[in-house]
């Protein structure tokens, strides 16, 4: 949040020095002591400011606030029936941008024995996230995520999801 207040603070600088450099170049210079100094025609001032032409517009900048969203990514996720399911590990995306899954690691103590299982995004509720303590409910149950095909990174993933809700990946063409 701050770097995007400095952002926001040096675009508003740049521009305030544009106009400041633009209106100084528009004015015409003091009259010099000289009488008899010949008078030379000022070419005709411009109003529109000059901008380089690989200069960038300023970005949008969005304000959410601190209980309207919250992070992900190691977060634990509980079954509807409270089981432990794991943390998410990674999220997943397609071509276009849109979040398709999230990799879940699965089972295990400490991290040993665990593996990673990757499930439909549409499968997990995130209606009960408060603070960094709170965890995001899966609709599938431990016996169906233990069942499910280990996620390796590079390969075909098998998407996990609750009856009905997965929507097929459109194949690159």
């Amino acid at each position: 949040m701050r770097s995007a207040g400095w952002l926001s603070l040096s675009v508003a600088i740049v521009a305030g020095l544009t106009v400041a450099v633009s209106r100084a170049a528009e004015e015409l210079p003091a009259a010099s002591g000289d009488v008899n100094a010949p008078a030379t025609a000022a070419p005709p001032a411009s109003t529109v400011p000059v901008t380089p032409k690989d200069a960038a517009p300023p970005p949008s900048v969005t304000i959410i606030g601190a209980s309207d969203a919250h992070g992900v990514l190691g977060r634990d996720v509980l079954s509807a029936a409270n089981e432990d399911m794991g943390r998410i590990v990674d999220v997943i995306v397609d071509r276009s941008g849109h979040v398709r899954a999230a990799v879940i690691d699965f089972g295990g103590f400490l991290g040993v024995g665990s593996r990673k299982i990757v499930v439909d995004w549409n499968a997990m509720r995130f209606g009960k996230i408060v603070n960094k303590r709170d965890s995001i409910t899966l609709e599938l149950t431990k016996a169906q995520v233990a069942a499910a095909p280990e996620y390796k990174e590079d390969t075909p993933m098998v998407v996990l999801g609750a009856s009905g809700s997965l929507q097929p990946l459109q194949a690159a063409q």
